[in-house]
């Protein structure tokens, strides 16, 4: 298994049908393998479309894994790569949290050790809650981080678990800040800014973006680590790829950019005059709001990770051009 070559590798993508996972089948097909499980839950959404254009050797349904890796019957892999999850930040359901994002993370994390399988999660940025104790992947941080929401905390306490275990250096968690790009249509409300302005801005000429509630900030200057899940997906297989690599590591660009730079971006790539129009945010979530995240990706580049990072603007213009414009979806025959 090598960063650009993972043709030899037998590899298990859960949440393979969702917008990380879809992207790394499609990067893991561009890299010479095929010869990956998908496991999901695709209930009634969209997301199945992602999986049209992609190469895989078989699917299973997320309540039925499990027991068919304890039985034998989905023999060995050398990889896991566990994206499934709930990743709605404004899911109320904790119990669901739980199960879902914690406890199956647990089983499925516990065979692969048994197994010796490498084992690459998914963590969040949105365990690191407000940033007042910091955005470092060190793990001497870990138990100063307060998460704003549930979701955050269904995936802090599986990095706390994984420490407190003394498993956390064998295997990778991935916390993952504000990943855009191709085959997120099918989430809803949790799509990028990109993808909900580019149809605003279609439709009426215009892209929404929300007040701010806090002196320190003017509106839409808030600000976000802005990911291109190109550049995801190549970070994470890198890490998978690098066996010396574990722990927790920040995947984002390392550069905290404004919704106003976003907007502007999805202007340009549109070759339309940029209108933006600020609204009010739910009361529900102003007291969850991050209003500032950036990356330290000085663990991950110094695990080896050389390759230079999309700038937004020439992300935004290839994800808004390439791929909602027509109206396609990552495929493996174009990069």
């Amino acid at each position: 298994m090598k960063p650009n070559d993972f043709s030899d590798v037998r590899v298990l993508v859960t949440g393979g049908a969702g917008f990380i996972g879809s992207a790394l089948i499609w990067a893991l097909n561009r890299r010479g393998c095929e010869d990956i499980v998908v496991c999901d839950i695709l209930g009634t959404d969209e997301k199945w479309r992602n999986l049209g254009t992609l190469r895989f050797a078989d699917y299973v349904e997320a309540e039925t894994l499990l027991p068919k890796l304890e039985s034998g019957a989905l023999g060995k892999f050398d990889l896991i790569l566990h994206m499934g999850a709930c990743s709605s930040t404004t899911e109320r359901d904790a119990s669901y949290l739980i199960r879902n994002n914690y406890a199956f993370t647990k089983d499925l994390c516990a065979w692969a050790l048994a197994c010796k399988t490498r084992f690459v999660y998914a963590s969040s940025a949105a365990t690191y809650g407000d940033g007042s104790a910091g955005m470092s992947d060190a793990p001497s941080q870990l138990e100063r981080l307060q998460p704003l929401n549930m979701y955050g905390y269904s995936k802090h306490l599986f990095d706390l678990h994984a420490q407190r275990a003394g498993f956390l250096n064998k295997i990778v968690g991935l916390k993952y800040f504000n990943v855009y790009g191709p085959n997120e249509n099918h989430k809803s409300d949790m799509r990028s800014l990109v993808n909900k302005s580019h149809a605003q801005v279609q439709n009426e000429d215009v892209i929404h973006l929300f007040k701010s509630y806090r002196k320190d900030y003017c509106d839409g200057e808030q600000k976000r680590d802005f990911l291109y899940v190109k550049d995801a997906v190549a970070m994470t297989l890198h890490l998978a790829a690098t066996r010396k690599a574990g722990g927790l590591f920040n995947i984002g660009s390392g550069q905290a950019r404004t919704w106003i730079d976003l907007a502007n971006a999805v202007f340009a790539a549109l070759e339309r005059k940029p209108r933006i129009k600020f609204i009010e945010m739910p009361a529900s979530i102003r007291d969850k709001y991050q209003y500032f995240t950036q990356a330290d990706i000085t663990k991950l580049r110094a695990a080896g990770y050389k390759a230079k990072i999309t700038s937004l603007e020439d992300a935004v213009a290839d994800y808004v051009r390439n791929y909602l414009v027509p109206g396609v979806h990552l495929s493996p025959s174009t990069a």
